[in-house]
């Protein structure tokens, strides 16, 4: 045995190897996507599927040819998923109008009243928002589904009843509960919005839960409720508290703050635009 030689003949092959690796994954994902390609009708869903491997093999080679046929095929596979989106939303549209109802928007977000739906037609589901939380799950791309999880939603949040006095008085009460809590009052008397949004929400508990914690004695309440609750404050924002009127003051958020769903809340004015609030205060008149 020649050790010296053996050495050299290892250190190419391990040299080697990877380029292997990356040229045979290449090929393999080529051969897919042109296969994929061929057919008569190209599906827009298995391409997307296929095209992370795609882009992920040629990540692994500096071949300009090679990113060139992955760019055109996630062109093409953008396109057939933007049509499919087009024509779900049309029938979805045609739903809606027979029930008196419009549909405003475009791919990949319709809106209906109030609520937003958000489509990924590459994972073949679609969600419900209100502003920027999340209503629901992903949902299946059928009619029925998403149509029948709308009138849940409106119905469980939109429609609710909500007595707007009493919500101010317990906003109220619990920023002024986050305030006790303070050694030093911080600037404006002003607290996290989502900080008070916990200390309603711990208000709002039954003695049962004090008696004895668990998640089946936690009386929950939505962030979702809690940010259509402050949208409707936002027409009487006042309470009577200590002999004086209460005025409620939100503050606008700075990039940082919005960019953290732990630091702002956004509330909607209608189903697209909005406003993000990092903290409330209230400020006696």
């Amino acid at each position: 045995m020649n050790p010296a030689l053996l050495a050299h003949l290892q250190a190419a092959q391990s040299t080697l190897d990877p380029q292997y690796q990356a040229l045979h994954a290449a090929t393999a994902a080529l051969k897919r996507a042109s296969t994929l390609a061929s057919d008569e009708t190209l599906d827009a869903i298995a391409m997307h599927k296929h095209l992370t491997r795609l882009e992920d093999a040629a990540a692994r080679l500096d071949d300009p040819t090679l990113h060139a046929a992955v760019a055109a095929f996630a062109q093409q596979t953008q396109h057939g998923l933007d049509a499919l989106a087009f024509e779900f939303a049309r029938d979805l549209k045609e739903v809606f109008q027979r029930r008196g109802q419009s549909v405003e928007g475009r791919p990949p977000t319709l809106v209906v009243d109030s609520l937003a739906l958000h489509i990924d037609m590459g994972a073949r589901k679609a969600q419900w928002f209100y502003g920027k939380e999340a209503l629901t799950a992903p949902i299946a791309l059928s009619l029925n589904a998403i149509v029948k999880a709308y009138d849940q939603q409106t119905k469980a949040l939109m429609q609710r009843s909500v007595d707007v006095p009493a919500f101010v008085a317990e906003l109220y009460r619990a920023w002024h509960d986050s305030l006790a809590k303070r050694q030093k009052l911080p600037a404006g008397k002003r607290i996290n919005v989502v900080e008070v949004y916990s200390q309603l929400t711990l208000n709002r508990q039954t003695p049962r839960f004090w008696n004895s914690p668990s998640r089946s004695n936690f009386k929950d309440y939505e962030r979702a409720h809690f940010v259509r609750d402050l949208v409707l404050a936002q027409a009487a924002p006042t309470v009577e508290a200590d002999g004086k009127t209460q005025h409620l003051r939100l503050g606008v958020a700075t990039k940082s703050q919005a960019d953290s769903p732990a630091r702002s809340i956004w509330l909607p004015q209608s189903a697209l635009d909005g406003e993000y609030y990092s903290d409330l205060t209230f400020a006696a008149e």
